[in-house]
């Protein structure tokens, strides 16, 4: 004779199972085999809009900031040898509108990478712009000039991303506390 195991009824979660509001979407309770799949309605998650007056800005990951913000510095760096003849000056002056984008551009959970990638993007871009056409080395020494030369632009616009990450964070913190 067959046997049928009977399951208890699902009172609540099994054993060693988290509750299911830690479930991930994908592993909740979906909808009883016999409903139809395209009864089911698809409930979607609107974005809140952003303030009056404010245009929404892209939200780049840790990884996407420092991508954008290399990218960006280099071909800065590239435009500053082919139109000011590599000016150490203007390379800095548009080092501060980069550093301000890549702080303000960077999602709120990624928001501590931003003023880590700043120095070395400006470190990059300085490849193109430093003296130094008798090789490599002359070219690295013209980096380590160029770094030690034009460190109030590389600090100053340091300093600016790391004020406008903090004021960001603790708006960010204080979001959460209130929700929870």
């Amino acid at each position: 004779m067959e046997q049928h195991r009977t399951r208890p009824p699902n009172d609540g979660p099994r054993r060693g199972m988290p509750p299911p509001a830690q479930l991930p979407p994908q592993a909740r309770r979906r909808p009883a085999s016999g409903a139809d799949p395209r009864q089911v309605r698809q409930v979607r998650v609107a974005r809140p809009a952003p303030p009056a007056g404010r245009l929404p800005g892209p939200r780049l990951t840790g990884l996407g900031s420092g991508l954008f913000c290399l990218v960006v510095m280099f071909l800065l760096g590239c435009l500053d040898e082919l139109l000011f003849g590599a000016s150490m000056p203007v390379y800095g002056v548009l080092f501060l509108p980069v550093c301000i984008l890549t702080a303000l551009w960077v999602r709120d959970s990624d928001l501590l990478t931003a003023p880590v990638i700043l120095p070395i993007a400006f470190a990059l871009g300085l490849l193109p712009v430093a003296d130094g056409k008798a090789g490599l080395l002359s070219r690295l020494m013209g980096v380590f000039t160029g770094l030690a030369t034009q460190a109030g632009w590389l600090y100053g616009g340091t300093l600016v991303a790391c004020v406008i990450v903090l004021v960001r964070r603790v708006r960010w913190v204080r979001r959460r506390r209130r929700r929870t």
